[in-house]
Order: structure tokens, then C-alpha cells, then sequence
């Protein structure tokens, strides 16, 4: 088979599966040791065979979960935008780093078009961008940042004779902020975490006192974070009454959006969930997540940056590979990463801004919130539901209540019973010490009609459960 047969014939197969993308079940169902049986990995006879590598094509694409099918409510992001598919098949089609302008010019001024207008966007005067792997990059890449301020000797000298160095965040922030702490040496004991309300945001009375002990003590409160939308109950931490204790404190401000981070694009919901974000000190969002952009598509901006990324991530002799000169007018963008090889993410973050338009993506994350509403509504109406949380966002967090055991285990085993029949895959999380049913609903195939089918198959199947129970 020629390599122009091969292509042709890809497309044919992947055509087939776009126009099937959201019929029947989100996923044919197979344990870890069916599947590994199914699929012969084993096989050896394949050298040079296209068939053998369509054959593993077509059973990906078979017993994957079709995560653009209506039922698929268990994750923050779902089936991806069109125009930033096209641009990942050229991007993989093309094959290059985003580390240098000379390697990938477009892509360069592609992402360097798109920090500025997300910038202006997000309100950050003479600030700086860049794109990450993702947001749990993004955060640890803040929080180094507020350690190099904070410590101004770190970079060379390492933390060794530092005063120690205290973060704080929302007790239900999310775990890369551990990561982080521990990467960069701060230590995860020394990152605070705070404690919430009843809606899952945090208690500002709460940060204060901790700040203050931490203080007296001869730490340094070097870096705060607020959670604009938390992973679990889509909270947001008021940015606000923060910026009065940072001119306090001193510490950098950062705001995790990675979640809810997407309400930037309507005036409305950015007023209402976010208001203060334009005096943070740095913020993230994924684009691949509420805005619906192919994994992965995060960015991070730095207000009043005064070049941080040089100060921060630049280091070593990179000039076998960078050529920042004048003459470019445009600085390589892997010397101010933190990794040197750059995935190209640039072009499909383009095409989709393009295509769709702030006002298109304001309408969608708009959208999605009248459907948390009406989710929302459904949980009120239905006697075997009750809410664990407030809804204050896009999580609407439940469980399915009776006369059995253990609450826990009866809604852990009705969640894997929808999602070993194909009928939905719905998330867990706990809150404090109750296990409830996390519905995102982040995919723009569903409807009305698809939430109350959810709910119908999930009382279903919790009835038949709780009378064997």
C-alpha cells in the first residue's frame, strides 16, 4: 500500500467514526485482561503489514470511550472542537518542535498572536505568556516564579539559608499544587491548606490567621492561590478580598483556572465569578477543557511580568539550539520554558478562536451553565437524589439516596454499573467524608433531552441495585 493509499484510507476510517461519534453506547466495555486478549498485542507477524496497523487502529477507535457522546459527563473536557482537530492532524502531519522560531516560525507568532490577546483579554498590562503541557505545569511554573521573588538567590544558590517558605491554598485546591511544592523544594508541610465554607470557597478569616501565624513565626507567606473553580464542587475563591492581604503581605497572587478559568470569555460570568483578576499576579486556564479545544491547550500569563520568564526558567548554554537575536524581533520559545522540546498546540488554540470567537465561546460557557441549572433542578425533582453540595457553577454534585448500607459503596458500585453497561460515565469525588456523584456537563452534544435520559437510567439502575441491596 503507498503512503497516499494510507492516508486516504486513515481518513476514510476516521470520517466513519466522526459521523458515528455519538451513536449508540459512549463504550463497548471490555475488563483490562479481555481487551489485552482482543487486541493480540503480542503479535509478531506485523512487520511492514498496514493491515495489522489498521486493524489496531479500528479497535482503538471501536473499544475507546466515544468521549463526544452525550453520556459522557465524567470529565472536564469531552469531545474536542473540529477546527482544533484539523489543526492537530496538521500539526502531527508536520512534525516539528515549538522551541525555536527557525523550527516552527508560524507557530511561534501563531502563540506569541494569542498570549497578547488573552492578555488584553484578562486585563494584565505589560504582562507575559506562555503555553504549558497543562495547568498543573502552569501552577508549579507560578508558584517557582513566586519562590524566585520571594527568594531572589534561589536560582543559583538553591533554598539553603532561606527563610522558610509557606503557600496557601483552598483545602480542596487541587493536587498539582502539592506536586509543586514538593518539586520545588518548598516541601508540602509548608503548603497551608485552608479551610472552606459550605459552598467549598475559601474562608478569607481563615487564610488571614494562618498567613499571620506563619509570619510571627519567621516564615514567608511567599504565595497564595485562588481556585477559580475547584476541581470537585466548582467553587471559586473570592480574588478580591486577597488582594487586600497581598498589599499586606507581599505574597504572589496566582489564580488556577484551569476548571473555571474559561468564564474570561463572557463579561457576565466573568464579573460574577471572577472580579479582581486582572490585579493577580498570574493566572491559568485550559482552553482543552470548558472551551473544547483537543487535549492538550493550557496557557499562563504573568501580570506585570517584567520579563519573569527569563529570571525564572531561562539557564544553561542553549545556543546549539536558540538564536534569540534582534534581527528576529521574536524570542525562541523554548529558552523561556521550562521544557526544551515544545509540543505545537499553537495552531489549533488559533483555529479555534478564530472560528468560534470570544462571543461564540461566551455563548457555549453560558450554555453549559443553564444546563448545571436545569441538572440541577432535576436532582430537586427526583426522590432518590439529593444534592451534597451546593451548586455554585458548572459541578453539580449528588447521590442517590435509600434504604440500603453503606451510601458510599451503594453509589461507587451504581456509578461502575452505568459505566460497565455503556449507559454513562459519571465522576466521583468525596466530599469531607461522602462520596457523591460529580456530573460535568463540558460537552456540546448534550442537551435537555440527553441530562433527563442520564437521570432516568441512573434512578433506573439504582433501584434495581437498591432492591439487591
Amino acid at each position: 500500500m503507498k503512503d497516499k493509499e494510507v492516508i486516504e484510507r486513515l481518513f476514510s476510517v476516521l470520517g466513519k467514526y466522526y459521523d458515528d461519534r455519538g451513536e449508540g453506547p459512549f463504550v463497548e466495555y471490555r475488563s483490562p485482561s479481555e481487551l489485552y486478549d482482543l487486541l493480540r498485542l503480542d503479535r509478531d507477524d506485523c512487520r511492514g503489514d498496514w493491515e495489522s496497523v489498521f486493524t489496531w487502529i479500528e479497535q482503538y477507535l471501536r473499544y475507546g470511550v466515544k468521549t463526544s457522546q452525550p453520556s459522557f459527563v465524567n470529565r472536564m473536557w469531552a469531545g474536542a472542537n473540529l477546527p482544533s482537530m484539523l489543526g492537530e492532524m496538521v500539526v502531527a502531519m508536520s512534525n516539528t518542535s515549538a522551541c525555536t522560531y527557525e523550527s516552527a516560525p508560524v507557530s511561534t507568532v501563531l502563540e506569541n498572536f494569542m498570549i497578547r490577546q488573552m492578555l488584553q483579554l484578562v486585563g494584565f498590562d505589560d504582562g507575559e505568556g506562555q503555553m504549558t503541557t497543562g495547568s498543573s505545569n502552569a501552577n508549579m511554573i507560578a508558584m517557582m516564579c513566586a519562590r524566585n521573588r520571594a527568594a531572589a538567590g534561589t536560582k543559583l544558590s538553591g533554598l539553603f539559608g532561606q527563610s522558610p517558605l509557606y503557600g496557601f491554598v483552598n483545602e480542596e485546591a487541587h493536587y498539582s499544587m502539592d506536586k509543586a511544592a514538593n518539586i520545588l523544594g518548598i516541601g508540602t508541610d509548608r503548603l497551608i491548606k485552608v479551610a472552606v465554607n459550605d459552598r467549598g470557597e475559601m474562608e478569607n478569616e481563615a487564610l488571614e490567621s494562618a498567613i499571620a501565624r506563619v509570619h510571627s513565626e519567621g516564615g514567608v507567606p511567599f504565595f497564595v492561590a485562588a481556585t477559580a473553580g475547584t476541581t470537585v464542587r466548582g467553587a471559586y475563591d473570592a480574588i478580591v478580598p486577597l488582594l487586600v492581604l497581598r498589599e499586606k503581605y507581599g505574597f504572589w497572587l496566582h489564580v488556577d483556572g484551569a476548571w473555571g478559568g474559561g468564564v474570561i470569555m463572557s463579561e457576565r460570568l466573568r464579573e460574577k465569578y471572577v472580579p479582581g483578576l486582572k490585579q493577580a499576579d498570574s493566572f491559568t486556564c485550559d482552553f482543552h477543557k470548558m472551551l473544547g479545544s483537543s487535549l492538550m491547550c493550557n496557557f499562563l500569563l504573568v501580570n506585570k511580568s517584567n520579563r519573569v520568564f527569563v529570571d525564572v526558567l531561562a539557564g544553561g548554554d542553549g545556543s546549539y539550539l536558540f538564536r534569540d537575536t534582534a534581527e528576529n524581533d521574536v524570542r525562541d520559545l523554548g529558552s523561556v520554558s521550562l521544557q526544551c522540546g515544545r509540543r505545537v498546540d499553537s495552531l489549533k488554540w488559533f483555529l479555534d478562536w478564530k472560528y468560534y470567537g470570544q462571543e461564540g465561546l461566551a455563548e457555549r460557557l453560558e450554555s453549559y451553565l443553564d444546563l448545571c441549572r436545569y441538572a440541577e433542578q432535576c436532582v430537586a425533582k427526583i426522590p432518590e437524589l439529593e444534592l451534597v453540595s451546593p451548586r455554585v457553577s458548572f459541578n453539580i454534585c449528588f447521590r442517590y439516596t435509600g434504604d440500603f448500607g453503606d451510601a458510599n459503596t451503594f453509589n461507587e458500585e451504581l456509578r461502575t454499573r452505568l459505566y460497565h453497561k455503556g449507559k454513562s460515565l459519571v465522576g466521583i469525588a468525596y466530599i469531607k467524608d461522602i462520596l457523591a456523584l460529580r456530573l460535568l456537563l463540558t460537552n456540546t452534544s448534550v442537551g435537555r433531552r440527553d441530562i433527563d435520559r442520564f437521570f432516568s437510567d441512573l434512578v433506573e439502575e439504582g433501584r434495581q441495585l437498591e432492591a439487591v441491596s
